[in-house]
């Protein structure tokens, strides 16, 4: 195999990206904005703060991305009881039958790009990008720390 793992990650991704947009190009919602809608349907009422950092966007675009999604009814912003200055970020009713949709939608995606392995070897693969992923998520002090120990 001449790709390395990153590139062959990267890569499925990519594809399966693009695979899911086409799926449901018919909603009128971006593929940035149905990444948005999921990541709300998992952490209701989180801040564009937090949002922005887990979508990579800046706050700008994040901003006009929430206004025309408020504008068209899918979320509602509501004050931070805790900042003043925050406004934290709920699904509304009109976007639920697009989450779901979005999901059954994945769920078939997933199904199709793991044609061909067993049940032990679609485990195995969800445990090592799963482990991949955590290495990838901790702090450099993390790792610095780890390091030392070892």
């Amino acid at each position: 195999m001449s790709e390395t793992i990153g590139f062959l990650v990267h890569d499925t991704a990519r594809l399966f990206r693009r695979e899911l947009n086409e799926r449901m190009r018919h909603s009128g919602v971006t593929a940035l904005q149905w990444r948005l809608l999921a990541y709300l349907a998992r952490n209701e009422g989180t801040n564009q703060v937090k949002l922005a950092e887990f979508l990579e966007v800046e706050p700008i675009t994040l901003s006009r991305m929430i206004d025309r999604l408020a504008e068209s009814g899918m979320l509602s912003r509501r004050r931070d009881p805790d900042d003043r200055r925050a406004w934290r970020l709920y699904l509304e009713a009109k976007s639920l039958p697009l989450i779901d949709e979005l999901r059954a939608a994945a769920t078939q995606l997933a199904e199709t790009a793991q044609e061909g392995l067993s049940t032990a070897e679609r485990a195995q693969l969800a445990e090592l990008v799963e482990r991949m992923r955590q290495n990838l998520s901790r702090k450099p002090s993390d790792i610095a720390q780890s390091e030392q120990a070892a």
